[in-house]
């Protein structure tokens, strides 16, 4: 093999490299809408209830170096919104819950409905508008969910 076909060889294997990297990063924003609809129990989540309307369930841990940001995000999210209540979950100490949820990553988080059904998943830092268009979609003010 010469010098320039191992060249070659080696830009093709990177920007295959790149662009299976990129579609990952943008699958994982990317809000996931067809979930078994499982009703989430707020007491074994370890919290005494869920929002009125809706819940912004963040999974965390104590490690995750984007967990406090997104936190922020959505605690601004929920004080914006009468009935919307924010929970965020440690994992660190609850493998349980982890497995239950499938929980691959930190920072995942669900968004239930008044009734703690799970209508939205995003792994990784959501969209702070995205969320705003799910939480519409879930008091009625959209048409098309």
């Amino acid at each position: 093999m010469t010098l320039i076909n191992a060249l070659v060889v080696l830009a093709v294997l990177l920007v295959v490299t790149v662009a299976i990297g990129a579609y990952l990063q943008w699958r994982q924003r990317t809000p996931q809408r067809h979930l078994p609809h499982e009703v989430v129990d707020a007491q074994r989540l370890g919290a005494d209830g869920l929002g009125e309307t809706a819940t912004l369930l963040q999974f965390s841990t104590e490690i995750c170096a984007r967990c406090p940001g997104v936190h922020r995000q959505l605690a601004a999210v929920a004080a914006a919104h009468d009935g919307v209540r924010h929970l965020d979950v440690d994992l660190t100490h609850r493998p349980d819950l982890a497995r239950h949820f499938h929980v691959m990553q930190t920072p995942t988080t669900l968004i239930l409905d008044r009734h703690g059904v799970i209508r939205t998943r995003f792994g990784g830092v959501p969209n702070p508008d995205v969320i705003e268009l799910e939480l519409a979609g879930l008091d009625g003010s959209r048409s098309d969910v």
